[in-house]
């Protein structure tokens, strides 16, 4: 059988809809996440019950996996607008030193759209807007996004813009040159197909994309 592939923020959002268009594939899948134990393990889904940010969780997650795709994510909170996130970076952190000493090569990660250079796509209005909601999280995905452009790994970038539910039987319209970088609607199934598209068919390896409709 095909060696796994290790999802990381498998049982919500972006990261269960992956494990979903994984094996509607036939694809083995490691899923981890910290509620994990929550998951029924099937011939392709083997639950990793772990906490990202832990060396030794991460380390074992990744023995034996042919990629990961990351799609952590925190539960929107009022207090975000004050403390410090750290997630996203500390996360990210323990994951490429665990790739690197477990010689993992490949990573698609999930951002969001407004990290990193995808910033300066925004108009005034919304990177106000944005920033004033999501300054502390998204100050921690921009530090998250350094990390991964500087590591040694085939890694893809992927900001998806503002997330929406149902599917678009096309998939998502993937938005390489910045100059065509602009903010919208995309489904999170249409994410997740791509996600699972990168790591099956190599796309975009070194490369930082936007995903809409």
């Amino acid at each position: 059988m095909t060696e796994p592939i290790l999802i990381m923020g498998a049982t919500s959002g972006i990261g269960a809809l992956a494990v979903e268009n994984a094996v509607r594939r036939g694809l083995p899948v490691r899923a981890f996440a910290r509620s994990a134990d929550s998951l029924e393990t099937t011939d392709l889904v083997s639950p990793f019950a772990g906490d990202a940010r832990s060396a030794q969780d991460v380390a074992e997650a990744l023995a034996g996996v042919r990629a990961v795709i990351y799609a952590l994510g925190i539960k929107e909170r009022l207090s975000m607008l004050w403390e410090e996130e750290t997630l996203f970076s500390n996360s990210t952190r323990v994951l490429l030193d665990a790739m690197r000493d477990t010689d993992t090569r490949r990573l698609v990660a999930v951002t969001g759209f407004g990290a990193g250079r995808s910033q300066s796509a925004m108009s005034t209005i919304e990177r106000i807007g944005h920033r004033a909601i999501l300054g502390r999280p998204y100050a921690d995905k921009d530090r998250q996004e350094k990390l991964i452009m500087q590591s040694d790994t085939d890694w893809t970038i992927v900001r998806p813009v503002i997330l929406t539910n149902g599917q678009n039987s096309q998939g998502p319209k993937v938005l390489r040159d910045p100059r065509t970088w602009r903010n919208g609607l995309v489904p999170r199934r249409d994410v997740a197909k791509y996600l699972v598209d990168a790591v099956e068919d190599g796309r975009d390896i070194g490369a930082d994309v936007v995903l809409t409709r």
